[in-house]
């Protein structure tokens, strides 16, 4: 499993962001704008089309109080993901890292590595913008 990951430092509780987190219908204002159409959502899971690519469907799988969400799919992907947001209580706020775990063959590994890592920094960005 390839990682993927970003990590920002951002000026609230992990309580709260957890909060904004924990809800799948604030994810799509974590997207990129440009990429992502059909979005379709509910507190615990969404859907959505990435421009040029793939169908996706996710739904949040665990979610630990203030510390930790995992995203599984909800229907088969065309690869194995897993995506994970952590949350570590710092002086000034809260460190959040953004995983993206995926099972990428040789081929897709040269197609999806730059948009995989390039959404990982798009979604902490966005989240940054938001909540700081």
């Amino acid at each position: 499993m390839k990682n993927f990951e970003s990590t920002i430092t951002i000026n609230k509780s992990a309580a709260a962001i957890f909060t904004f987190l924990a809800d799948m219908n604030n994810h799509e204002q974590l997207m990129p704008k440009d990429d992502i159409s059909d979005w379709a959502s509910t507190v615990d899971d969404a859907s959505f089309t990435i421009r040029n690519m793939i169908k996706l469907s996710l739904k949040i799988d665990d979610r630990i109080p203030a510390s930790e969400i995992r995203i599984i799919p909800a229907e088969k992907p065309p690869f194995e993901m897993e995506l994970k947001w952590t949350l570590t209580p710092v002086e000034n706020g809260t460190e959040v890292l953004f995983v993206i775990g995926a099972d990428l063959n040789m081929m897709m590994k040269m197609v999806a590595s730059g948009p995989l890592q390039k959404l990982a920094d798009d979604e902490t960005a966005n989240l940054f913008n938001l909540l700081n």
